[in-house]
């Protein structure tokens, strides 16, 4: 899950090598930490978060194989 997030942030932002992601995983759950540059971060939420929540919604889509709960968190 953590390239799938880390492949769609690198091509929205202008400063792909600002791009970090980190994994966290604990039980049935797993938590990924999304960051990116200052300025790219309204590329990455989108207006009225539409691309947090399509980017959200095809990790849910990709992990439902899994029988994981993804969480995808937007850090700054």
């Amino acid at each position: 899950m953590k390239e799938l997030v880390e492949v769609i942030a690198k091509s929205l932002v202008e400063y792909p090598e600002e791009v970090i992601v980190t994994e966290k995983e604990s039980g049935k759950s797993t938590v990924i930490e999304l960051k990116v540059a200052q300025s790219d971060m309204g590329k990455v939420i989108g207006k009225q978060g539409r691309i947090a929540k399509a980017i959200r919604s095809v990790v849910k889509a990709a992990a439902s194989k899994s029988d994981k709960k993804v969480i995808v968190d937007i850090v700054q």
